[in-house]
């Protein structure tokens, strides 16, 4: 095996820095409105019937961090997610959020076909996920236990990243 030179070397690091700064630049410009400080309050219809306000749930969570994950039934990206999420629910408050994904009913056959047993809030319109600036899905928000937004990451995110944002509100 051919070792690089310092010139290639320099050029490799060169490259990986700007790929770096062109990742962070796309994620930066993605979240350009989502508000800093206290979550927005939204409340509305749970696909499995039911009502949510994001008060009323974090209150049943005292003390610690919890995150709402937008997500589209239309979204391959989102199924990629699938698994990571399911993973964080057994551990972690996260209140899923159907984004333009059709009625509560569709959005419950959905979750059943997919043998997914999350809670899911219906955002039929795009308003709740207009409220937090969203542009697209998916998209993970923690709020931390004082109810301010403390992380957005948009487009994929792995379970561990999930985990450790979580992890990081808590402390």
């Amino acid at each position: 095996m051919k070792w690089p030179t310092k010139a290639g070397l320099k050029r490799l690091l060169l490259d990986a820095v700007l790929v770096i700064a062109v990742v962070f630049g796309i994620q930066a410009w993605q979240q350009r409105d989502v508000p800093a400080g206290p979550a927005p309050a939204i409340a509305g219809e749970l696909a499995g019937g039911g009502t949510f306000d994001l008060a009323s749930w974090r209150a049943s969570h005292p003390g610690r961090p919890v995150a709402l994950h937008f997500w589209a039934e239309w979204c391959p990206i989102c199924t990629k997610e699938e698994g990571g999420v399911s993973a964080i629910l057994a551990d972690w408050p996260v209140m899923t959020v159907a984004m333009q994904s059709g009625p509560a009913v569709q959005v419950a056959a959905h979750l059943r076909d997919k043998g997914l047993g999350w809670p899911a809030l219906v955002d039929a319109d795009g308003r709740i996920a207009a409220a937090y600036g969203l542009k697209g899905v998916p998209a993970f928000i923690v709020i931390d236990r004082d109810g301010r937004i403390r992380s957005v990451s948009t487009g994929y995110t792995t379970e561990l990243g999930m985990r450790l944002r979580l992890w990081w509100a808590g402390r």
